[in-house]
Order: C-alpha cells, then sequence, then structure tokens
C-alpha cells in the first residue's frame, strides 16, 4: 500500500533528500564518522553550514544586508525572542489570523507593550483582514504576521504596507513556498519541519539593522550574539542544518522557488478544485485568503468526517485529521509532498462521496 504523509509537521521530506542522507549516514565523505558525530567546529561542519546559508540565500534571494541564523527552539521560542530583542522601550504591533498568532501575541505580552491592530476572530479565523498603512503605529518596533496559518488554512496573498516599521513574518508552514520579497520584511523566522528539513531547527533572516545593540539577558536569545558566532554560540542542531542543505540543494535542481511555487499552485488548484465540484466536501475558508500549502475541508457531519478520516487512514492517507481546535480534514501540501498523492486523495474523496450517497 502507497503511503501518502499529510502531516501539518513533522512533514514529508523529499526522497531523494532521504536516500542522499541514507548513503552518508554512516561515513560522511570519507569520514569515517557520521554528521551526527562529527563537531560543530570541524571544517567539514563548518563547509556544511556555510553551503546552507549560501544556498537559502540563493534561493530566497536574500540581500546582503540581512543576516542568515540557524538556531533552535522552533518558532515557539521565537514569539518570546522576537520582542525581547526588538521591542525594548516601544510598542509591538500584531495582526491575529490563528492560533499561532495568538500564542506569539500571549509570548510578547510578557515582555512588550502588544497592540493587537487586527484580527479574524470574529469569522474563526477564516480570512485574512485587510491591513494599510493608516492602521500602523509608525512609532512601532515591528508589526508582526503569521504569513501561513497551518491550522486554519488562509495565508497572506500580498505582504501590507507597514511604512516605516518592520514587519516580522512568522513564515513557518511557507517559506521557500511563496513569491514574497525578503526586503519587503524586517525579520524571517520558520521552524523547520515543514518545507526545509526536520524538527529541531529554526531559520532566522533579519535584517542588520535590527540586531540588538544592548545585550539581551539571555545570551542564547541574542541575536547579535547568535549573529556574530555564526551561529555557533553553542553547538547548533547539527544534523538538521546538513539535511536542510540536502533540502536547498533538491530545491535548487527543481529550479528553485519560483518553479516549486508553481508545483504548489498546481497541487492546491486540483484539490479546492475537488472540494468546490463536490457535493459533500467544502472549504470553511475565504475563497481570497486560502492557503497553498495547509488546505482544511469538511463534511458539516462530525460523524462523516470521522468516518472519512477512518477510510482514509486505512487506505494509505496518514495524517489527514484536521487540528482539534477546527475539526475536519486538513491536507499539507508542502514542498516535497507529491502531485501523485493529491490525485489520489481526489480520487478517493470522490469514492467515499459516492458510498455515502
Amino acid at each position: 500500500m502507497t503511503v501518502y504523509n499529510f502531516s501539518a509537521g513533522p512533514a514529508v521530506l523529499p526522497r531523494p533528500v532521504l536516500e542522499r542522507a541514507q548513503s552518508e549516514l554512516l561515513d560522511y565523505r570519507g569520514s569515517g564518522m557520521s554528521v551526527m558525530e562529527l563537531s560543530h567546529r570541524s571544517s567539514l561542519f563548518e563547509e556544511i553550514i556555510q553551503d546552507a546559508e549560501a544556498l537559502l540565500r540563493e534561493l530566497m534571494a536574500i540581500p546582503d544586508n540581512y543576516r542568515v541564523l540557524f538556531l533552535q527552539g522552533g518558532a515557539s521560542l521565537q514569539f518570546s525572542m522576537v520582542p525581547l530583542n526588538l521591542a525594548k522601550n516601544k510598542k509591538a504591533l500584531y495582526i491575529n489570523t490563528g492560533s499561532w498568532s495568538k500564542k506569539a501575541i500571549q509570548a510578547a505580552e510578557a515582555v512588550a507593550t502588544v497592540e493587537v491592530i487586527a484580527s479574524s476572530e470574529d469569522k474563526h479565523f477564516t480570512y485574512i483582514p485587510e491591513i494599510t498603512v493608516d492602521n500602523i503605529d509608525q512609532t512601532a518596533a515591528y508589526l508582526h504576521i503569521t504569513t501561513n496559518n497551518t491550522i486554519e488554512g488562509t495565508a497572506f496573498q500580498t505582504i501590507p504596507d507597514a511604512g516605516k516599521v518592520p514587519i516580522i513574518a512568522d513564515m513557518s508552514s511557507n517559506i521557500l513556498a511563496n513569491e514574497y520579497r525578503v526586503e519587503d520584511f524586517g525579520m524571517i523566522y520558520a521552524g523547520a519541519q515543514k518545507n526545509i528539513g526536520p524538527a529541531g531547527l529554526t531559520v532566522v533572516i533579519i535584517r542588520e539593522d535590527l540586531l540588538n545593540e544592548e545585550a539581551v539577558f539571555a545570551p542564547m536569545l541574542d541575536y547579535r550574539l547568535q549573529s556574530d558566532n555564526g551561529s555557533l554560540y553553542n553547538t547548533p542542531p547539527t544534523y538538521s542544518i546538513y539535511i536542510a542543505k540536502l533540502v536547498f540543494e533538491w530545491l535548487k535542481e527543481l529550479g528553485g522557488v519560483a518553479a516549486i511555487t508553481a508545483q504548489d499552485r498546481q497541487k492546491a488548484a486540483l484539490l479546492y478544485q475537488a472540494i468546490e465540484a463536490s457535493n459533500l466536501f467544502s472549504s470553511p475558508v475565504d475563497k481570497n485568503s486560502r492557503s497553498l500549502t495547509n488546505i482544511p475541508f469538511i463534511t458539516g457531519d462530525k460523524e462523516l468526517d470521522r468516518q472519512f478520516n477512518e477510510a482514509a487512514e486505512a487506505a494509505g492517507f496518514k495524517n489527514l485529521k484536521g487540528h482539534r481546535s477546527v475539526g475536519g480534514m486538513r491536507a499539507s501540501l508542502y514542498n516535497a509532498f507529491p502531485i501523485e498523492g493529491v490525485q489520489a486523495l481526489v480520487d478517493f474523496m470522490k469514492s467515499f462521496e459516492a458510498e455515502v450517497k
């Protein structure tokens, strides 16, 4: 039975990357050691982390005045790290578009003055609210957005104009799968476990002028200290960085972000078209706010949702059950997810619908 992994994260990885990692697992480049055993101070690992950064810079067209950091703690640690570094004596602005935005806001409120300037909670986070520069206090430290809402299935189609206020973006679930420009952000951060690699790695891309002037009380949470040490202040998640490098190489061979985003659009369109053509399934998300990477759908009947999820699991469609806060189903179609899996899901949905009529 073919298995298709629709997990929201940790998520599917490219098969060529897994095969490459398998071939190098016991002996990396004749060293007699696995990458997991290499010292982070060794020349072999220094080459890995430098190549990973160079590849990411190329893929995302990262300008020279941005630093790239490979950190730990997931995006959730960034919820606290961002205000600690950037919001001293200033107000931080947030747009609340879902569960992860709410957690970012709660974390920031513990260390900074926070103002939520827009929210879609009034309609259960099924849309992205419109923001204009007139809504944004130009004295604020930053404006925080979550570019793609993994749980709710919404995404920013365009990045708001914030004037002189830097935009800080949690891009965990659509980094390397969109047409955003790095220079439109002051900082981007992303947990790796969706489009980059294994859990345990967090990528931060930060404009140099935003690096903190004063030291943060906790060295591990200090962007400037981490940057000045080349992400090697302490032992980084070495194996996750190695896998990320392989993923970046795979993406480059496919044609880069533009090519993979075109594939992602094709996959998403296939599933959305099936949902729209169905008399059983529907999308709870506003059409103008739909995510390419995380697609929730429902039958409108909890019992039918349960039956579908059980049948899908038995048929090899893994991790389709929607988040407990939303229910229904959710297909996460990250870069490494094959279009064949989307077509197989669409066929299964049609068969299920025919059976329950």
